[in-house]
């Protein structure tokens, strides 16, 4: 996992799935997609400047509860906008032996590793995924993983940002050149105030405007609403794709059949037919090894299996 970079640093690839490594020099993070929230918009702004003061509304109402830094890049016409926890990513980094002493820069998987075109995987049930330039990060059962992710001669882009840590000691001095330095932003903040209420009613209307044109209801309530009934629905039919995976998986004897596999009314049964006295034993117990909660029957040769769901 390690390459030499800029500055002759190595780089490692970090998420809360990773092994913990032994690290005796400073290094670059490139930080998993599980670790930070990413958006690709079209915003009413010229520059990167201009886009930070909209990052905290633009992530209003989908970031749980926690304290965010924000980070921002431009690409061609889009703005690839981040929300992160900087105590999230630090916890992280220790837990798999690297202090935040050694971490020399800190790179999102999005800005570098979005010019993938195949999928990678980066332990044994998890995979990175390029789709419509956001790198994700998906289960490998989804996809047909090529190799594991190797991160050997990759060049670094400019894209990195800087993890604050708290609890610092300010002398005197220190405290009072920060307050030249505080009193200097307030003032031009204050300039640049009534410009920023502007381009922020111009990015609220363009909202109103996306909610509109694809059919999205007026309020986030009703919206969250609407996303729940669509993830209840996701994991459902993904439940229902690992258990058919389970039962295609299963080794069955000659004369072995699955006879029927049906869905009804949130449950899921599935016959296997042609099983002598005494062999359905063998099939249950595979598929308890599997952690799957049902309720088996056997019948005239056949084992039925009731699955709620």
């Amino acid at each position: 996992m390690f390459s030499k970079f800029n500055k002759q640093l190595a780089s490692v690839f970090i998420d809360p799935s990773s092994q913990p490594l032994t690290i005796e020099e400073n290094v670059n993070v490139i930080v998993s997609p599980s670790l930070y929230w990413v958006k690709k918009l079209d915003l009413p702004v010229k520059n990167v400047r201009e886009a930070k003061t909209l990052l905290p509304s633009l992530f209003e109402d989908i970031l749980p509860e926690g304290s965010y830094s924000y980070s921002v890049y431009k690409d061609g016409e889009y703005f690839f906008i981040f929300a992160y926890e900087d105590k999230k990513i630090l916890e992280v980094c220790a837990s798999k032996g690297i202090h935040a002493a050694q971490i020399e820069g800190v790179y999102f998987a999005q800005s570098e590793l979005a010019h993938l075109t195949s999928t990678h995987k980066i332990n044994d049930t998890q995979s990175i995924y390029v789709k419509d330039d956001i790198v994700l990060l998906v289960p490998c059962m989804w996809l047909e993983d090529d190799s594991m992710l190797d991160v050997n001669d990759l060049s670094l882009s400019k894209h990195n940002v800087k993890l604050k840590q708290f609890g610092h000691i300010v002398d005197d001095k220190s405290f009072n050149t920060l307050v030249v330095i505080f009193s200097v932003l307030i003032l031009l903040l204050g300039v640049e105030y009534f410009i920023t209420q502007s381009k922020l009613q111009s990015t609220l209307e363009l909202r109103d405007e996306i909610f509109e044109k694809n059919g999205l209801k007026s309020t986030m309530m009703q919206n969250r609403s609407m996303l729940k009934s669509y993830t209840t629905l996701h994991d459902k039919q993904t439940k229902i794709r690992e258990y058919i995976g389970y039962f295609l998986s299963l080794k069955l004897r000659n004369g072995e059949k699955i006879s029927s596999i049906r869905y009804k009314s949130n449950k899921f049964n599935v016959d296997i037919s042609g099983i002598k006295n005494g062999a359905e034993k063998i099939i249950v117990e595979s598929l308890k090894n599997k952690k799957m909660i049902f309720k088996p029957t056997f019948k005239n040769d056949t084992l039925s299996m009731e699955i709620s769901l």
